[in-house]
């Protein structure tokens, strides 16, 4: 398993990592979560992600009886949880109040039965709170030593931008990394929005929904399978995604997934779904895929894109770039020379 760095602090995370969202403590219960994360830790993942709204909680409490269990050394693991939506509903039970930040923090350590996580994320941005709360709140939260950093999750550049200015002003840590969907059908905001972060602040990002909610992996490509996460889940956002397949849109983005299919399988021989997950872990960018499972099968089984990353060689992504049509356009030099991605310098 790779290694990277989180963003910009010294943290190394697993390029593939596991979430919990939806399954571990949701559609999935007791024994087949500790299978999920043991088979997850023995192909080389020992980063784990979760939120205090997964699950109503649940999600964090089977992940820490899993780890208790299987008595790992806290030393070895990468434990991430996220806060904004809480676990009840009272005026102060959501959101990033400095209230909600601490209280909420120490709840969820409480669920998961740990006595610090290595990140937590602001889930989403919070408009009715000021910027230096938050931010105060969260170096709280480490000066506590209830984490060792703080991230964003799903916040636009310019909120990302304010939150640094914030930390710089008053001498304070920044958020070290973004957890943000990226994927080969959502592209614009994680490539072209935060290229400038990326520069500045060596952003990283935390991927998820890398499969956009299992229509990469290629099931759907003709038609929504009676046990498929479409047709089981009751959640109205995937009510939603089944009349927007059917949509005209919905079903242009299945005809470009079946050409995806087949250059996955004639020219690279892999699966669908390695390849969407290999082409999203080559970014330099991504710190961590986070990937999901209610299956130990299917771990193993999306790990396999760790081999094909090596094969999605310039030609070969300059052909997912034709068949996706949606490559973000770089900013305007307005005739000047471009700049390297990687360099602060002009090169010709």
């Amino acid at each position: 398993m790779p290694f990277r760095l989180l963003g910009n602090s010294g943290l190394r995370v697993p390029l593939f990592s596991l979430g919990g969202w939806l399954t571990l403590g949701g559609s999935v219960k007791g024994d087949p979560v500790k299978e999920i994360i043991k088979a997850a830790w023995e192909n080389g993942i020992n980063m784990f992600d979760t939120a205090e709204s997964y699950a109503g909680g649940q999600s964090e409490i089977e992940m820490g009886r899993v780890i208790k269990e299987l008595n790992f050394r806290r030393s070895d693991l990468i434990i991430t949880t996220k806060l904004f939506w809480g676990v009840r509903k009272g005026p102060n039970d959501t959101g990033l109040s400095r209230k909600h930040i601490i209280e909420g923090t120490r709840e969820s350590l409480q669920r998961l039965g740990l006595e610090y996580v290595d990140v937590i994320f602001a889930h989403r941005a919070d408009h009715s709170v000021p910027m230096e709360e938050v931010v105060r709140a969260f170096n709280f939260v480490i000066d506590k030593g209830y984490a060792l950093y703080w991230g964003t999750s799903e916040w636009s550049a310019q909120q990302i931008e304010e939150a640094h200015h914030v930390a710089t002003k008053l001498g304070l840590i920044a958020p070290i990394a973004e957890q943000c969907e990226h994927h080969l059908l959502h592209r614009d905001h994680p490539e072209r929005e935060f290229a400038p972060l990326y520069r500045k602040y060596n952003l990283g990002t935390m991927v998820f929904s890398p499969l956009f909610g299992g229509i990469l992996t290629g099931k759907y490509n003709n038609g929504i399978p009676d046990d498929s996460r479409l047709a089981v889940e009751q959640e109205d956002q995937f009510k939603r995604k089944i009349e927007f397949l059917k949509s005209p849109e919905g079903q242009r983005q299945i005809e470009i997934i079946r050409k995806l299919s087949d250059l996955a399988e004639k020219e690279l021989g892999c699966k669908m779904s390695q390849l969407a997950l290999a082409w999203v872990a080559r970014n330099p960018n991504t710190s961590s895929v986070i990937l999901g499972a209610s299956k130990p099968e299917q771990v193993r089984d999306n790990l396999k894109a760790l081999e094909v990353i090596p094969k999605l060689t310039p030609a070969v992504l300059a052909k997912i770039d034709d068949i996706v049509g949606n490559k973000p356009a770089p900013w305007p030099t307005y005739g000047r020379l471009a700049l390297d991605p990687l360099s602060k310098f002009s090169v010709l």
